[in-house]
């Protein structure tokens, strides 16, 4: 017992580097929201006009004032994640984005991005798509290899059918579900040395 406590002892010891898993977080999240938003807001027209379509798109309401939104909580919230600014405030506009994405865009596709012939979830609710995508993908590189110069289409990467299920935003939600609890982290982040200046460090690991 001894033993297993020391190990535990020094386990518990690298938490004095815990903040580096927020930090990971941060700079993991950040470039892909800065730059989905910035895409919203440099082509507003377009973007209203897909959250608005009903046939072809989502079928939003005012969806020139979504477009913004969805687009200003995404560029400035990503910025606010990579330098550790009000981390837990942004990151409800970004979990609400991430919600009404799969909700609206991604849910009718399941989960998986990627049809994949063994499923990584037993909650797979659109295994008919997966079937279909397999389907059409292996359709398509058969044309490929009898139309196309196939090991050159496919030295960077196979050929695949994008099912484009919720995988990313339900991923994105629980990274950004663990920055609202757990803040931008200690040292590397303004909310940190605000909390500091203010006399608001509390015990644990995050700040903000």
């Amino acid at each position: 017992m001894r033993i297993v406590l020391r190990l535990q002892d020094l386990l518990d010891r690298t938490r004095v580097a815990d903040f580096v898993a927020l930090l990971l977080l941060r700079i993991y999240l950040a470039p892909i929201f800065i730059q989905a938003g910035w895409g919203k807001l440099t082509h507003l027209e377009d973007t209203a006009a897909w959250f608005g379509n009903p046939d072809w798109g989502l079928g939003l309401p005012t969806p020139m004032l979504m477009a913004v939104l969805a687009g200003a909580a995404e560029f400035f919230g990503g910025i606010a994640l990579l330098v550790g600014l009000a981390t837990r405030w942004f990151a409800i506009p970004l979990m609400v984005t991430m919600v009404v994405a799969a909700a609206t865009a991604h849910w009718h596709n399941g989960w998986h991005v990627l049809p994949e012939t063994q499923l990584t979830v037993p909650w797979e609710w659109r295994k008919d798509k997966i079937e279909a995508a397999i389907e059409r993908r292996d359709r398509a590189r058969e044309i490929l290899r009898e139309h196309g110069n196939y090991e050159w289409l496919t030295e960077a990467g196979p050929i695949t059918v994008l099912k484009n299920g919720i995988e990313f935003a339900a991923t994105y939600f629980l990274m950004l579900l663990v920055l609202f609890f757990f803040g931008a982290g200690r040292w590397l982040s303004i909310d940190y040395w605000m909390a500091r200046h203010f006399g608001r460090i509390r015990a644990g690991p995050a700040a903000g």
